[in-house]
């Protein structure tokens, strides 16, 4: 396997894998993490996969992948996990769960897919290239009041407001088909520029979030992977970006600790509901090392926990 993903070694690790146990991938990807897994089963292991991207469903490294009578892969957004699990009749008795979130590198390499602002291709962005509107038609149709929040919520970009008037102001005159054209757009419009950082960078991150609704797929399958967890089962979360990494962090935290109303008093023992996971140690970042093979790996958070 030539293709090692971010903190590899870490995530076999982190999921106590044993042998004869039954895991599930959310990211399948270039299935570098599956890989591992797979290795780490025994025959009676299982490794059950999903990606919402078809070109990883169908990629040759999928169909080598799938020749593993112990392999199973999927094609479907994270929302509709407890649902495959249900129908495979797994709900309850998986032993782990991954999820390596954001933009894979087939993903950005390829301008088809109009992820990166450093390539020339049609303004996509779709996680799913067959569902949904694509960018271009997302910018084409968007209002300037709804475009400035998801600027602003989904990039954090202090200059929302700027960017989404110039936008507003191009797409008038013609539509705004490619993703240098955004990039150009923006850059234009951001008067301060920061340090090693593209100015079309919080745009991108924004829109693609946006579009493919990530946030929201994402806090689905936290709540239905620790629902089809068995006691013991480990939850592990790699995230790129704050976004992410806040939504992972404050769902642990919700799960680890006692829930009560304070509205009705006085609360007693037997009347406390407790979450259904505990927490397994800190939040991990990749070493030096691996930063130094792949720059991708410096801003990746992961998160564990366990079912109780």
């Amino acid at each position: 396997m030539k293709h090692l993903p971010v903190m590899f070694a870490e995530v076999l690790q982190q999921l106590a894998i044993k042998k004869d146990g039954l895991y599930l991938d959310c990211t399948f990807g270039r299935g570098g993490h599956s890989y591992g897994i797979l290795n780490q089963l025994g025959q009676n292991g299982k490794l059950l996969a999903f990606d919402r991207d078809f070109d990883a469903i169908n990629s040759d490294y999928a169909k080598a992948m799938l020749k593993d009578p112990r392999f199973k892969l999927k094609h479907n957004c994270f929302s509709e996990l407890e649902s495959i699990v249900a129908a495979e009749k797994l709900t309850g008795e998986v032993d782990g769960v991954l999820m390596d979130l954001g933009v894979s590198s087939p993903q950005l390499d390829n301008p088809e897919r109009g992820f990166s602002f450093l390539r020339e291709g049609p303004l996509d962005m779709r996680m799913d290239s067959l569902a949904g509107p694509t960018a271009e038609q997302w910018l084409a149709d968007v209002d300037e009041k709804a475009l400035v929040k998801v600027l602003f919520d989904y990039g954090e970009e202090r200059f929302a407001r700027r960017i989404a008037s110039a936008i507003i102001e191009k797409r008038a005159q013609s539509p705004i088909r490619t993703t240098k054209q955004l990039a150009q757009l923006v850059a234009d419009a951001v008067p301060l520029k920061e340090k090693h950082k593209h100015p079309a960078t919080r745009t991108f991150q924004a829109i693609r979030i946006e579009i493919n609704k990530e946030l929201d797929e994402l806090k689905a399958v936290l709540q239905q992977s620790a629902r089809v967890l068995k006691p013991g089962g480990r939850l592990v979360v790699i995230s790129f970006h704050s976004l992410e990494d806040r939504i992972v962090k404050r769902f642990i935290r919700q799960e680890t600790g006692a829930k009560y109303d304070p509205g009705k008093l006085p609360v007693k023992e037997v009347n406390i509901a407790r979450g259904i996971l505990k927490k397994t140690g800190k939040a991990l970042k990749a070493d030096e090392q691996e930063i130094a093979e792949n720059p991708r790996a410096r801003s990746a958070v992961m998160r564990v926990a366990e079912r109780i």
